[in-house]
């Protein structure tokens, strides 16, 4: 399949004026992207890739095309001294060579703690596809305003969209194949990549069966508070190491974790955090599957807003210690902006929908649209303060 894919242009322009970090789960795109997205704009490219020997050594060596306008570095994550290197590249030769550099890991985490490289790139998160970006569709959608679904197709095309990123997942390789077999082989053979390759030459875990039996559990936990303390009993593990291996997992990309919106009116709350997959096709109960599938559309929007617009969007769930909880609220400088509550085929309106938008307004933090999204198709309608919309049309206002 060769679409542009949604962060493109932004790359493009932002390696103008400084590096570019892409980072993303392994085989989300993001090889094919930076290629694309070169072509037609650099006229010598050099791409290297740290897992291959070869390429390793002209890394190491540091012997380039005098030529190259553009270097890309995918994985070089995994050499001990890459921030390092990089930085000495990028301030040398920063007048007349764009550098690239891509990952499976998160190499946002370097920002952390006197990071070196400080002001001398842009972060992206490059996401699964959506049913937003194969419409077409462009984000225009600025904070604290309604959101704008796709008018430019027929219902019955953002449908077929939304069903086979439902059965298949967003990942391109399952997503174009749309064949059961292939990705139960997908699932299996990226879940061992990840954990024998990529986490076994990046972390000091040893105990790397029991980290992938671990990440096989998760599907089943999503959308439910996340208990490390059952994870561990289950598994004859100390809390600890538990902690570490779920950490590990979402730097690489394979889960996120969502925690409660903390404000004074929900202090008594426990910090638990909601658990979700990066592949939500892994999910066999339909309504977890449905409820990632937005989670993803919500996460994807938010780190959108965050990286290329520079807005301090955050994705965070409802919940008060009644039990009253509500899937979703998405915040700009941690003031609501809207809440999603999803249902497979309730179209009641969540009576925790109302409950929150009336506590949340006493308290002065007003949340301006409130969306209960259902998984039956060619629904759309306002119903007092909340509008209650089909799954397809809602994740295609998104990105």
């Amino acid at each position: 399949m060769l679409i542009d894919r949604y962060l493109n242009n932004a790359i493009q322009k932002d390696l103008k004026n400084k590096m570019v970090f892409l980072g993303g789960p392994r085989q989300v795109g993001k090889t094919t992207l930076v290629h694309r997205l070169s072509a037609d704009k650099f006229k010598k490219i050099v791409y290297l890739n740290w897992d291959d020997l070869l390429h390793r050594k002209r890394i190491l060596s540091q012997s380039f095309d005098p030529e190259a306008e553009l270097l890309i570095f995918d994985e070089i994550h995994k050499y001990a001294r890459w921030k390092n290197f990089i930085k000495g590249l990028y301030d040398i030769h920063k007048d007349y060579l764009k550098i690239l550099v891509t990952g499976s890991a998160r190499l946002d985490i370097y920002r952390r703690g006197g990071d070196s490289m400080m002001g001398r790139y842009h972060y992206y998160r490059l996401h699964p596809l959506s049913v937003a970006e194969l419409l077409g569709h462009s984000f225009n959608t600025n904070p604290f305003e309604k959101l704008k679904f796709s008018q430019s197709l027929e219902p019955e095309s953002i449908r077929k969209f939304y069903s086979d990123l439902f059965d298949f997942g967003g990942f391109p390789e399952a997503f174009v194949n749309k064949d059961k077999v292939a990705l139960r082989r997908f699932h299996l053979q990226r879940l061992d990549r990840l954990v024998r390759e990529d986490i076994r030459d990046l972390s000091s875990i040893r105990d790397l069966s029991s980290l992938q039996i671990m990440a096989q559990m998760l599907p089943h936990k999503v959308g439910s508070l996340l208990s490390l303390n059952s994870i561990a009993l289950d598994l004859s593990v100390n809390h600890n190491t538990i902690a570490n291996w779920v950490e590990t997992l979402d730097r690489f990309y394979y889960h996120f974790r969502i925690y409660p919106f903390q404000s004074k009116l929900f202090r008594a709350l426990k910090k638990e955090p909601k658990l979700y997959l990066w592949d939500w096709s892994q999910i066999e109960d339909r309504a977890n599957r449905l409820e990632n599938m937005v989670a993803s559309g919500l996460l994807k929007m938010v780190h959108y807003l965050y990286d290329n617009q520079g807005y301090k969007a955050e994705l965070f769930f409802l919940r008060e210690k009644q039990g009253r909880e509500v899937d979703f609220l998405v915040t700009i400088d941690n003031k609501p902006w809207f809440m999603v509550e999803v249902k497979s085929t309730d179209q009641s309106i969540s009576s925790h929908l109302l409950y929150f938008q009336e506590r949340l307004s006493a308290k002065g933090d007003k949340v301006p649209f409130a969306y209960q999204v259902v998984g039956e198709s060619g629904v759309d309608l306002l119903k007092g303060t909340v509008r209650l919309i089909s799954a397809d049309k809602f994740l295609s206002g998104l990105i």
